[in-house]
């Protein structure tokens, strides 16, 4: 699990070879397409048969809201190509999939199975892509996620878990916090946005399923924001039998 601001082939940061490759956004750093070529051209050369990228907060170019703004705003080309190079032919062929409020479902070579759910969302911060700015926008938000997803990925962090500032600030999203503890089938949830809270955190779920027991599962979040010189973050997840 990576975030990069596309500095992953400068600071030639180091990804471990696995089945998937999670990148929780923030793929460019000032928002150009040239940029997230950067980003794209690396990811494109890494072994992981599965790459699932989301947006983030700096992506300007692909943010239609972004599309000729005045003053601020990027050449409408410049998000139409931008927009038509994550979803091309040869992103696909690549293995990347990129998901902005989308689901898709994973087979890994063990034959299991997971729905992966993807957004680039993240509480207003000055400006930026993707951003909401009220409760109101974060419910209509995050009710979006499926109820059965197993992978969750977002771009900001939920309130209180690895979302802590260099100032002490908790920045995480309290709506997002809610509705992850209401996902009964979530076992991992990635994301990134703040960069000193990168890390791993493991809390014990208590689950019910159908023709079973309640009982526990561990449920990991990831703060992949590792564009300096922190490691990529290793997950290992085996789904329940």
């Amino acid at each position: 699990m990576i975030l990069t601001h596309s500095l992953g082939i400068l600071t030639r940061l180091v990804v471990p070879p696995g089945d998937v490759l999670i990148h929780a956004g923030d793929l460019s750093r000032w928002g150009t397409l040239s940029h997230l070529q950067i980003t794209l051209d690396w990811l494109r050369g890494l072994s992981h048969k599965v790459k699932i990228i989301v947006a983030g907060n700096h992506d300007l170019c692909l943010d239609y809201k972004w599309a000729g703004n005045i003053g601020i705003g990027l050449d409408p080309k410049e998000v139409d190509a931008a927009q038509d190079l994550v979803r091309s032919d040869a992103m696909r062929e690549a293995g990347i999939l990129y998901l902005d409020h989308q689901s898709v479902e994973i087979n890994l070579p063990d034959g299991i199975k997971w729905k992966v759910y993807g957004t680039p969302a993240a509480p207003l911060y000055a400006s930026g892509a993707f951003q909401y700015a009220s409760t109101e926008e974060a419910i209509e938000e995050w009710s979006q996620i499926p109820q059965d997803v197993g992978i969750l990925i977002t771009h900001t962090p939920p309130f209180g878990i690895l979302d802590k500032t260099r100032r002490g600030k908790l920045a995480g999203c309290r709506t997002l916090a809610s509705r992850v503890n209401s996902l009964p089938n979530c076992r991992l949830h990635v994301f990134g946005h703040i960069h000193e809270a990168h890390g791993v955190n493991i809390a014990k779920r208590m689950v019910s399923e159908p023709n079973k027991e309640p009982h526990q599962i561990d449920f990991i979040s990831v703060n992949a924001a590792c564009y300096s010189s922190e490691m990529p973050i290793i997950v290992d997840i085996k789904k329940d039998a």
